[in-house]
């Protein structure tokens, strides 16, 4: 891998971190569609890269929000937790059994859609 690659890659990262600590997102909304875009990634393959990444920033950010600013109910946390793993079971046999464009579509009609509740709302 060239140095070119890793340094865009490092910034795609530093992106991702950051959006992961302001909003709490970071993986799907920056990693995903950078990777499709810059890197020509396809939709699975950047998928499962950025679920790999965000492990890490996910267990950074949290810690952060709550060991230093109190800002995790970590009852709430680990009460979704359960529902959650079983949404991951069933959200990645989905997305394996349908066209990748239809993934990509059904993804940006929900950032669409979050966007226009977030300006709205």
């Amino acid at each position: 891998m060239g140095s070119r690659k890793i340094w865009s890659l490092a910034a795609v990262g530093t992106l991702a971190g950051a959006f992961s600590g302001l909003f709490g997102v970071g993986g799907g909304t920056v990693i995903v569609p950078m990777l499709i875009a810059l890197f020509a990634y396809g939709e699975r393959l950047a998928t499962g890269t950025s679920l790999a990444a965000i492990v890490v920033i996910a267990v950074l950010a949290a810690a952060l929000h709550g060991g230093i600013y109190g800002k995790v109910d970590l009852d709430t946390g680990l009460i979704l937790t359960v529902p959650a793993v079983a949404g991951v079971i069933v959200g990645t046999a989905v997305q394996q059994r349908i066209p990748e464009k239809a993934v990509s579509l059904i993804f940006s009609m929900l950032l669409i859609g979050v966007a226009i509740e977030m300006v709205v709302g």
